[in-house]
């Protein structure tokens, strides 16, 4: 028998001692909470206690408890990861900022989550205050944040955990484009994801870990080419596009989980809605060999954990004069879904561009445009209280008015339809004006038809404008705004505006009139 030979049977006999032990892992994850502590209805918005009680509600952190400990009853090894933006999106975060988010992550016994780009809503300072509060790791790895003292040598690219005996990479992913979409301040520089993550995997690899997990929020789209374009990525938690991935629902936007090469990439919708529940078993070498679950839907069949529920109308005490107070009502429900206000014209962006022109117009002003991501819910028929309105208003953003050219306007109109395709914010809600949109020329060149008060635009004529501060100084990539002339950004609160409009109206009626024409 040959040299080779004997080596050959040596090394079989050796491997067959010792006995390959699969890995099996439960990774449980939320993305895109947005401070739902309380249950939510079929619109996203807040649930009235009598239909909570018949079993028309929603997620709201006391069922979620219940979920994630009979998951963690089910499995031997489980993790549970956030895909980030548990801030903002009603009363509790105007109130709380990050304080709640934080105790309750801690109940529930999160082992890691990645910052989504309302986690900078108030600046470095709230995130640092919530990094300070939880018991886990919170990662970022497509930033330089080496100049802005609050997160330097704080906030991590990645980090290692052990679990089962065995050890698992995290990195953190958020947009590129977060210092557009959120108040980061100058001192955060955001970086191209693929070159981030590839050199966090390279680095963890050096380290002897052979399973890695990206905590992602940075959208579907985004994740995809993530998990293409690098090797070694094992498992991607998904956030931002608010995607609800499955393989038994109708209006599933993909497989769960999609698979893109040997990546498993999983995604749970939003608002707490869902608990994702991801069953990964790797071989020795760490690839996975299986990847199956399902987001879990958290409907009244969850029970809600008694001592959670109690704490959270604790919380919610302070909040509950605001909220509760009836300040309008409407006729049917207005419409208010992202699917919608981010790709045409949609109910809930025609009434507040009309409430927003409707305050100002007597200043001169003929445009309002309001971006679709500001748009956070529906209201549903009936009496509207202001609850519902900041919970579709919820970033406490003030009417700005401005003065620009019509060419400008056109210019802001091309940058507000153009990322349409990925259901971006930016798409804008009008008022004052109608223009149609061919989706299939590209980016810069889809806007035409533009009317303002009935007469074509003239790219040549100053017009006055009004939008939210946010957008007027650049936001959602509106950056042309921000040298705008006679800029005052100091108005009356967004959500105020809008309430005062529709109770001014009531009932009020949505509609929608053609003001965007979408080819």
């Amino acid at each position: 028998m040959s040299v080779r030979l004997l080596a050959s049977a040596a090394a079989l006999a050796l491997s067959a001692g010792v006995a390959s032990a699969d890995y099996s892992l439960t990774i449980l994850h939320t993305n895109d909470f947005h401070a739902r502590f309380e249950p939510i209805s079929k619109y996203d918005s807040g649930c009235s206690a009598e239909d909570n009680t018949e079993g028309k509600c929603f997620g709201g952190s006391a069922r979620l408890v219940t979920a994630v400990e009979a998951a963690r009853a089910r499995s031997n090894n489980s993790i549970l990861v956030d895909g980030g933006d548990q801030f903002q999106g009603t009363l509790f975060y105007t109130y709380y900022k990050g304080k709640l988010a934080a105790e309750m992550m801690n109940k529930l016994g999160y082992d890691g989550m990645t910052v989504g780009n309302h986690e900078f809503d108030d600046g470095p300072e709230v995130l640092r205050g919530f990094m300070d509060a939880v018991s886990f790791p919170v990662l970022m790895s497509n930033a330089d944040v080496s100049g802005e003292d609050l997160l330097a040598g704080k906030l991590q690219k990645s980090t290692i955990i052990e679990r089962g005996g065995e050890k698992l990479g995290l990195i953190g992913l958020t947009p590129q484009d977060t210092d557009e979409l959120a108040s980061p301040g100058p001192n955060v520089i955001f970086t191209d994801p693929v070159q981030a993550v590839q050199g966090e995997v390279d680095k963890l690899t050096a380290e002897g870990v052979n399973k890695i997990i990206v905590l992602s929020h940075s959208g579907y789209k985004v994740d995809q080419r993530v998990a293409a374009e690098t090797t070694g990525v094992d498992v991607i938690v998904g956030g931002h596009s608010n995607t609800y991935l499955s393989n038994s629902a109708e209006n599933a936007e993909g497989p769960y989980p999609t698979m893109v090469g040997s990546t498993a990439i999983v995604s749970a919708y939003a608002y707490g809605k869902f608990l994702g529940e991801l069953n990964v078993t790797f071989d020795d070498e760490g690839n996975i060999t299986e990847a199956v679950g399902e987001p879990l839907i958290m409907d009244g069949g969850v029970a809600e954990d008694e001592g959670t529920k109690a704490r959270i109308a604790e919380a919610a005490a302070p909040l509950e004069e605001i909220r509760n107070r009836v300040v309008a009502e409407t006729a049917s429900e207005i419409v208010g879904v992202r699917e919608e206000c981010r790709a045409v014209e949609c109910a809930m962006g025609n009434l507040i561009a009309d409430a927003m022109l409707d305050r100002v117009k007597d200043q001169g002003i003929e445009i309002a445009i309001q971006n679709g991501g500001g748009i956070r819910a529906s209201i549903d028929a009936g009496p509207v209280t202001m609850g519902e309105v900041l919970t579709v208003l919820p970033f406490q953003n003030t009417l700005s008015t401005f003065q620009v050219s019509g060419a400008v306007v056109v210019e802001a109109l091309e940058n507000g339809v153009s990322q349409m395709e990925e259901g971006a914010g930016r798409f804008p809600q009008v008022a004052g004006m109608t223009f149609t949109v061919d989706p299939s020329q590209p980016a810069g060149s889809r806007i035409s038809d533009v009317m303002v008060g009935g007469a074509p635009i003239d790219l040549a004529k100053t017009y006055g404008v009004v939008s939210n501060n946010y957008v007027r100084n650049g936001g959602d990539g509106f950056k042309m705004f921000v040298n705008a002339e006679n800029a005052y950004d100091f108005g009356p609160d967004l959500a105020d505006v809008t309430a005062e409009f529709i109770a001014a109206n009531a009932p009020y009626t949505p509609y929608k009139d053609g003001r965007i024409t979408v080819k």
